[in-house]
């Protein structure tokens, strides 16, 4: 049987907190009980950390792998708001941040020694 796969990107950008973190309590849930590889773009290093199982952060041009984190949090048995509040989600979320941040901080000092 093939493999289903579900490309979603940015998908949750324009809504208000509450509604996206319902989304996303939601997207969780399908992607656990489906079994379906999901891939989630998102410039939301919470988001990030919230859904993915593994998360590859990007960097700007050239684009090039800047990391590949792999998340230590259970895919189920653990409820929404006891997941955003422990600790390895916070330490993953943490993460994630630190490397866009440094990416960030890299293009702009690349972009500056161009100009």
């Amino acid at each position: 049987m093939p493999t289903s796969l579900l490309l979603m990107d940015e998908p949750f950008a324009a809504l208000d907190a509450l509604t996206r973190e319902r989304l996303q309590d939601d997207v969780r849930q399908v992607s656990a009980e489906s079994g379906r590889t999901t891939v989630f773009v998102t410039h939301s290093p919470e988001e990030a950390a919230y859904l993915g199982s593994r998360i590859v952060v990007l960097s700007g041009r050239p684009g090039r792998i800047a990391a590949d984190l792999r998340s230590p949090l259970p895919r189920t048995g653990v409820g929404p708001d006891e997941l955003r509040a422990a600790p390895e989600f916070l330490r993953l979320r943490t993460e994630v941040s630190a490397v866009v941040k440094a990416e960030a901080a890299g293009a702009e000092r690349a972009a500056t020694a161009s100009s």
